[in-house]
């Protein structure tokens, strides 16, 4: 599974929003120089991120966007569906009993990658904005993984 560049731009957009904002709205021209996003490509992800109430906007002079709720309140998977980023890794439709086969069947590793979208989803749904924009994500400290040798993963 891949993730698009909405998805990871919201997410990246929203950590700054929750970095920079000391309670005053921050216009997403700044976020869009300091995180080096188009200016208008935030704005579609942020009238996503608002309309479902992950923010909130403010007008005229000195407006922008605020959080909508605490940081500690925002899942990543919040953000990520707020914008239409699907978290599978099967081709087939969620909402569908029908696979992605030609005949309408599932594929044999379907289970498999239906299960990898769950924990991908159980994931990010662990996380809040706060833990990220503080530095607190699970999992990413160094001596949590034993030293791999990238040989191992290399093509034969």
């Amino acid at each position: 599974m891949k993730l698009s560049t909405k998805g990871r731009y919201a997410v990246m957009a929203m950590a700054d929003l929750g970095t920079n904002s000391d309670g005053s709205p921050v216009s997403l021209a700044d976020i869009a120089v300091r995180q080096e996003i188009s200016l208008s490509y935030l704005e579609q992800l942020f009238g996503k991120l608002r309309k479902s109430g992950v923010v909130k906007s403010v007008r005229g002079p000195g407006g922008g966007y605020l959080l909508a709720r605490e940081s500690s309140g925002i899942r990543i998977s919040d953000i990520i569906l707020a914008v239409d980023e699907p978290l599978t890794a099967t081709r087939c439709s969620n909402s569908s009993s029908e696979g992605c086969r030609s005949d309408k069947g599932r594929c044999l590793t379907h289970d498999l990658w239906q299960s990898l979208s769950h924990q991908i989803y159980l994931h990010l749904n662990s996380i809040t904005l706060e833990d990220v924009c503080e530095g607190n994500v699970p999992g990413t400290r160094p001596d949590m993984f034993p030293e791999i040798d990238p040989a191992t993963f290399a093509a034969e």
